[in-house]
C-alpha cells in the first residue's frame, strides 16, 4: 500500500548476470524497462515526449554517476524524484513534470519514490497489492515483476513463481 514500509525502487539496476554483459547494456535495459513503467504511469506519450524521457532517464542515472564506465556494485540508484528534477531542467518537459508530480509530491508519492527496502533472501516471499488503489495496481505489478525478474536471473536455481490474480 502507499503507507507500507516495504518499497521497490524502479530505478534499481539488474544484478550482474555474468561477465559477458556490459554496464552499458545493463543501463540500456533499465531505461527500456523504466520507459515501459512510465508509459503506464503517465499515459500516452508523444514521440517527442518519448525521446525526452529517454534522454532524461540516461541523465538521471548519470546524475548518480551511473554511466557505462561505472562499477555498478558501488553506486546508489536514483529515485523518481531525481527524474523529476532532471525533467524540470529540460526544455519541453513541462507536461511530463506535471504528470510525474503525482508520484513524487502528490497523492501517490508513497509508492515508487524511495530506495528499495525489500529483500528476497527468505525461502518464501509474498508481494500483495490487495491494499493498493485500483489505479496503482498495474504500476505496482509491473514494478514487482521487474524486480523479481532482476533477482531471479542473477542467480540461477530452481524456483516457483506463482502470480495469483494475474489479470490485474
Amino acid at each position: 500500500s502507499l503507507s507500507s514500509e516495504n518499497k521497490l525502487n524502479p530505478f534499481d539496476l539488474p544484478r550482474p548476470m555474468g561477465e559477458d554483459v556490459s554496464t552499458e547494456d545493463i543501463i540500456r535495459s533499465a531505461v527500456i524497462t523504466l520507459k515501459g513503467l512510465l508509459r503506464i504511469m503517465l499515459g500516452k506519450l508523444t514521440t517527442a515526449e518519448d525521446s525526452l524521457l529517454d534522454r532524461a532517464l540516461l541523465e538521471t542515472y548519470a546524475k548518480r554517476d551511473i554511466t557505462p564506465s561505472s562499477d555498478l556494485s558501488t553506486v546508489e540508484p536514483p529515485i523518481m524524484q531525481d527524474l523529476q528534477e532532471v525533467l524540470e531542467g529540460m526544455e519541453g518537459t513541462g507536461d511530463l513534470v506535471v504528470r510525474l508530480k503525482k508520484y513524487t509530491d502528490g497523492t501517490f508519492s508513497g509508492l515508487l519514490n524511495s530506495p528499495t527496502t525489500v529483500t528476497m533472501k527468505a525461502q518464501l516471499v509474498v508481494f500483495s497489492v490487495r491494499d493498493l488503489e485500483d489505479e496503482l495496481r498495474p504500476i505496482a505489478i509491473y514494478s514487482i515483476i521487474n524486480y523479481i525478474w532482476n533477482v531471479v536471473r542473477s542467480e540461477r536455481k530452481k524456483r516457483i513463481l506463482t502470480i495469483d490474480e494475474a489479470w490485474w
